[in-house]
């Protein structure tokens, strides 16, 4: 127990006995390497870079204890001053001949220090230069330890193409470091179509007042997005007065980089408040456990070495420091530097200090040993190409509260996201959703528009076309004597009526833009470029167009026709009376002629004799009546309540239908005599015939799309050039047709609506609208006004102003319009009348079913269904004897009674044979055989009981009346049978 004891006390010391006698072996044996470290030493920036550099080393070679070199720093204090930083690079090149510098603080400093290094081919590594004016193509001696400023204009100009800004005002200092980033931010911008219409410059020594008089000329502007780019003190400043004067307020968007975003916790909370509401970019540093614990032994250290100062936070330039160090020092090891002297230049005595330094002769083995290392640092992957620090994905915040919130991030592969992966293959994205929610100035969750209308009194600059013909949309007239312009026209009346309709006053000035062979595209391309807050005229709303700037709702019809003259085509056809309809409602009048016909028959077959007789007599009959009905013809009496109702539905349809036919057919032979020459497209590229378009008009393009050679297309500028061009004819220099939009073909037409029409089809165009800038507030605010205008009276008096009368011509539209009828315009009334005839028709049968139910029952049961059938027609055949019809007439008894007799003698001959049937079912030797049948005053006085007993003497029986009177069986219908028969057997007796 006593020896473990001993052991575990004893081993230790032995332990840190050889762990010293060991580095005290390797620090014998190692040799010193100077740097030189020149940084404003006055500074936050200069006194945390400072530690983390010592300690960068002291960790190193703690870790690297048999590493031979070892770096030794010999540190300049720049003094914030340019010529302080070359000075100290001098003396540290020239005196203490060091192998590298780390540093300096600032890129100004760094451009002049770089030149000494490249001269002396020693590396200058800095680990806060981040303006890309400073690049390895001025020095290849240069080394860029941290990110360079425009590798995060990607990212911001992310931001603006995700909130769909269109213009944004960046705010820089006016030195190197501000300058440096403008470039590169604005092609940036370019890319994505979004404008800067005004840079604003900070001076580095700007006033409170000066910096004031800047915010109140940006004021002015309609532009509300800011991009800014200061360091610490100087953004600060502007902020505070910023919030002053009210700019830190709802409709204002500040975007800082990350020269503010890196140090958010190290500014004062007043600047922080003043500053709510900012989104900012800076590099996104993975959390490590290195990068904690280096964190926690950093704030002791500072504190210890620096007292004074309290609530030290390491940022990302500390750790960057710190990797510059330790990169530095594996390349010395690497690259096996000695401290050797510098070769001495030939100089003359005469020469000055920047002449008389020497050569170092490790540089450039140091500098390429530099640019391929690679290792994990505490910032991340160190790496270098081309002495750059390759760039990481960049965080985006929001300031809120203390300090900065995260909100998302932006990589250059996927775009701005939600959280990063680096497994995630999507698609590069811009859209606004991947942020978290974010509170903007003014305390508001809604994003600005970015744009307002300015304060500053400006008028607006109205660009208007100026053309020679069609002068009713836009005429522009000049006065030599008082030098003025007058710009009057239709789409000049209704942009000023919708600009009065606004809630605030806009004023603005019309100028013309009559540049030589420009067309609308460039009109509005002049809109893009800012050169025109605005365009009125006659400018049709495009896709291509929509590009370069934002339209309002059209105040005017849309589509191109094409105009093609007319001629007298009076029908000369003689089969133009079938023209008017079309050939399925005639096939549909023919059926339903033909049905109606048949249902009237068949409801007034058995009770009007006027519906009776022979079978051709009553097919004819069927025809006859429903055609006859076609003129009111008919003069058939109509006894049956159900047929009148047939027929009432049945006039009124035809009624319907003869008066549209007439009024079509008058048509065609009276009013429409103007037909088009040309009717279709094709026949003009077939022809090769020349066609018209207005010059500067985007016609062009339609028909060079519809394949018209250029050869064939001449161009007109009035309405006068395009009725000479139609009177030349295409064959000698003229046109056969020409296209145009519709507004400029109604004023053509008012003039000559005689001559020319419109032929379809129409291809669709959206219409004239005003033009502003992408993302002007004034397209809403306008386009609501347009509304209200296109929708009132104002439209009207401003149309009746300007093109009078348009009505004494048809439409267009619809000038050639078939005038044909089609089923669809009277399916309504036909399925009426076939309903109605239908329902007649079901109810007839109905009804003589139920009242000769005995009929049905009187047929022997083990008939087949087809033959109850025909017993039951033969039935239907027969008169209705109880049918007014028949009882009230006077003397038509006797003959109903004989007639009956007939009938039902003949049909019961022979119920059960098989004789064939004639007619209406009937069998042919039941029909009356001619010359051999017995008159009707033969038996005309018979009775069922003279049948039996004195020779069919006497006067018909109410059964002979009545013959389906209830409770009749078959005994006395073959009783009745017989008749003809004992008529035939008397005859023969007398004549015997």
């Amino acid at each position: 127990m006593t020896n473990k004891l001993l052991f575990s006390l004893f081993l230790p010391i032995t332990l840190g006995l050889l762990s010293s006698t060991k580095m005290a072996t390797a620090q014998n044996s190692t040799s010193p390497v100077n740097v030189g470290v020149v940084l404003d030493m006055d500074t936050w920036l200069g006194k945390m870079g400072l530690s983390c550099i010592t300690m960068a080393l002291s960790d190193f070679y703690a870790s690297h204890i048999n590493y031979k070199t070892r770096l030794v720093l010999n540190t300049r204090d720049s003094k914030r001053d340019v010529v302080g930083a070359a000075a100290a690079a001098l003396d540290l090149i020239k005196n203490v001949q060091v192998r590298a510098i780390l540093g300096p603080s600032s890129s100004m400093q760094a451009d002049f220090m770089i030149d000494l290094g490249d001269k002396a081919q020693v590396p200058i590594i800095s680990f806060s230069a981040t303006s890309p004016f400073l690049s390895w193509i001025q020095s290849p001696y240069f080394i860029r330890a941290t990110q360079n400023d425009s590798s995060q204009v990607k990212a911001i100009s992310a931001i603006v193409q995700a909130f769909g800004w269109r213009e944004v005002v960046p705010i820089y200092a006016g030195n190197e470091f501000g300058q440096g980033i403008i470039p590169f931010l604005t092609d940036a911008l370019t890319n994505i179509d979004v404008r800067v219409p005004y840079r604003s410059i900070i001076p580095s020594s700007a006033t409170d007042d000066q910096i004031l008089a800047e915010l109140y000329n940006l004021m002015t502007m309609q532009t509300r997005i800011f991009i800014v780019h200061l360091w610490s003190t100087l953004g600060s400043r502007l902020f505070a007065k910023a919030k002053e004067v009210g700019m830190m307020d709802q409709g204002y968007v500040w975007i800082i980089t990350d020269s503010l975003t890196d140090i958010l916790n190290e500014l004062d909370p007043s600047a922080i408040d003043s500053m709510q509401g900012v989104i900012g970019v800076k590099p996104y540093i993975p959390q490590t456990k290195q990068r904690a614990d280096f964190t926690i032994r950093w704030k002791k250290k500072f504190q210890r070495d620096n007292p004074n100062v309290l609530n030290a936070e390491l940022n990302v330039f500390g750790l960057w420091a710190y990797d510059a160090a330790t990169a530095l020092a594996i390349s010395v090891e690497k690259a096996g530097i000695s401290d050797l002297g510098f070769q001495n230049s030939n100089v003359s005595k005469n020469s000055t200090d920047l002449e008389t330094f020497g050569v170092s002769p490790s540089g450039p083995d140091l500098l390429n040993t530099l640019n391929s290392i690679t290792f994990k640092g505490l910032s991340g992957d160190f790496h270098t190409v081309n002495g750059q620090l390759q760039p990481s994905a960049y965080q985006i915040v929001n300031v809120l509260g203390n300090g900065g919130r995260g909100i998302g991030f932006w990589t250059e592969e996927h775009g701005i996201v939600k959280r990063l992966n680096l497994t995630d293959t999507s698609t590069y994205s811009t859209s606004k959703t991947n942020l978290k929610s974010i509170i903007w100035p003014g305390d508001t969750t809604s994003p600005s528009k970015g744009w307002v209308i300015p304060t500053n009194g400006k008028r607006l600059r109205i660009g208007v076309p100026v053309k020679d013909g069609f002068s009713e949309f836009v005429m522009v007239t000049r006065d030599p004597s008082m030098s003025t312009t007058n710009v009057t026209g239709y789409c000049i009346d209704a942009f000023d009526a919708a600009m009065e309709l606004l809630p605030y006053a806009v004023p603005y000035d019309y100028i013309p833009f009559d540049k030589t062979g420009a067309t609308y595209n460039d009109l509005v391309y002049q809109v893009y470029l800012g050169n025109f807050d605005a365009a009125v005229g006659d400018i049709t709303i495009r896709a291509n167009r929509s590009i370069y700037a934002d339209f309002t709702l059209p105040y005017t019809e849309s589509g191109v026709l094409m105009i093609v003259p007319v001629k007298d085509n009076k029908e000369k056809n003689v089969w133009v009376f079938l023209r008017p309809l079309t050939w399925e409602l005639w096939v549909t009048t023919f059926c339903s002629f033909v049905f109606i016909g048949f249902v009237v028959w068949f409801l007034e077959h058995r009770i009007n004799e006027e519906f009776r007789g022979p079978p051709s007599h009553e097919v004819g009959l069927i025809f006859w009546f429903s055609f006859s009905t076609m003129v009111f013809a008919q003069k058939e009496k109509v006894v049956s309540n159900l047929a009148r109702f047939v027929l009432i539905i049945w006039f009124f349809l035809v009624l319907i239908l003869t008066q549209s036919y007439t009024a079509s057919l008058a048509s065609m032979l009276t009013v429409q005599k103007l037909q088009p020459v040309i009717t279709d497209v094709n026949e003009l590229l077939k022809n090769k015939d020349n066609v018209g378009y207005q010059e500067g008009s985007f016609v062009l393009g339609i028909l060079k799309q519809l394949k018209f050679d250029e050869t064939n297309l001449k161009v007109f500028n009035s309405p006068e050039e395009l009725d000479e061009l139609f009177i030349k004819g295409s064959k000698n220099g003229g046109i056969a047709a020409a296209f145009d939009e519709i507004p400029y073909i109604k004023v053509f037409l008012a003039r000559h609506c005689s001559k020319y029409t419109t032929v379809e089809p129409t291809y669709k165009t959206d219409g004239f609208g005003f033009v502003f800038p992408i993302g002007s507030p004034l397209v809403t605010d306008v386009s609501r006004k347009v509304l209200k205008v296109t929708e009132g009276k104002t439209m009207t008096q401003i149309e009746k102003k300007w093109f009078g009368n348009q009505n004494v011509c048809p439409d267009p539209s619809t000038a050639l319009s078939s005038n044909n009828l089609g089923l669809e315009s009277f399916w309504g009334l036909f399925l009426s009348a076939g309903f109605a005839a239908l329902s007649a028709l079901v109810i007839s049968v109905v009804t003589f079913i139920r009242k000769n139910r005995h009929v049905s029952r009187s047929i022997d049961p083990q008939a087949s269904t087809w033959h109850k059938i025909v017993v039951l027609a033969r039935h239907w055949n027969r008169k209705d004897m109880e049918s007014h019809t028949f009882r009230n007439l006077p003397g038509q008894g006797d003959r109903d009674d004989a007639d009956n007799r007939d009938r039902v003698g003949v049909m019961e001959v022979s119920p059960r044979g098989n004789a064939p049937e004639g007619p209406l079912g009937l069998p042919h030797n039941a029909l009356p055989i001619a010359n051999g049948t017995p008159p009707r005053s033969s038996f005309s006085n018979q009775t069922e009981e003279n049948i039996h007993s004195s020779g069919c003497q006497g006067r018909p029986s109410r059964y002979d009346r009545e013959p389906d009177r209830p409770g009749q069986t078959t005994r006395d219908i073959s009783r009745v049978v017989e008749l003809p028969i004992l008529h035939h057997q008397t005859s023969d007796s007398t004549n015997q």
